[in-house]
């Protein structure tokens, strides 16, 4: 079935491409990405506006376009101002230290409580996490290891969770520069199982520690040891 498309569907259809297009041009693939995932957020079905054009009146059409003009100088106004990350509500942390012969290094975002429960509610638990913010928690070896008993070779990996009240898996994801967002499991380096444990104080901010027996993330009322070798 042929689908008529007039010249005002055609005209603002290219104005979004012509949006869409500078932005990625400028900010480069993990801003567009975020973008686009702000504007799911905000429940702007561009496309499913633009199939459905024809029916729309033109005050309709002015209306949505400007509302997603200024979404979009505003998303970028951000992306500007988010270069200075040590800004972000989730500001960049970095931990490194030696377990045996390695150097173990941790590049993250550290997310604060902010008067919520985070365990089973901000993060829920049974879906895979970036056991972070913004871009994928980072793990690099400068040696093989071994984690919780399991050959790893050394380098670079996304660190990513799954989350259960009881036992957590911690994966090992060959993709390390990418947003914390983007996964695929297919990537997947290792995958281990670990026992969380109840910490000695409240922990506002997420961290994460390397001593002598590997790394620990703590939140909240969490610590969450893996042991490397």
């Amino acid at each position: 079935m042929k689908v008529y498309k007039s010249a005002h569907y055609i005209r603002y259809h290219n104005l979004y491409k012509k949006l869409f297009g500078v932005i990625k041009k400028l900010y480069g693939n993990n801003i567009y990405n975020q973008i686009i995932i702000s504007l799911t957020d905000y429940n702007i079905k561009l496309y499913s506006s633009l199939i459905q054009f024809k029916f729309m009146k033109k005050t309709q059409v002015l209306t949505s376009l400007a509302l997603v003009f200024c979404l979009l100088l505003s998303i970028t106004s951000w992306a500007q101002n988010d270069n200075d990350k040590s800004k972000r509500p989730s500001p960049p942390a970095t931990v490194s230290g030696k377990v045996g012969d390695a150097t173990v290094s941790v590049n993250y975002s550290s997310p604060s409580i902010k008067g919520r429960k985070v365990w089973g509610e901000l993060v829920p638990y049974g879906q895979v996490w970036r056991a972070g913010a913004n871009e994928a928690t980072t793990i690099e070896f400068s040696n093989d290891v071994m984690v919780e008993g399991k050959p790893l070779k050394a380098g670079k990996y996304s660190l990513y969770t799954l989350p259960g009240e009881d036992e957590w898996t911690v994966i090992f994801n060959k993709v390390p520069d990418q947003w914390g967002t983007v996964y695929d499991e297919k990537q997947d380096a290792l995958r281990v199982n670990v026992q969380p444990v109840k910490s000695a104080a409240m922990n506002e901010q997420l961290a994460y520690a390397v001593n002598d027996d590997g790394i620990v993330l703590r939140w909240e009322n969490l610590e969450v040891p893996v042991t490397i070798k």
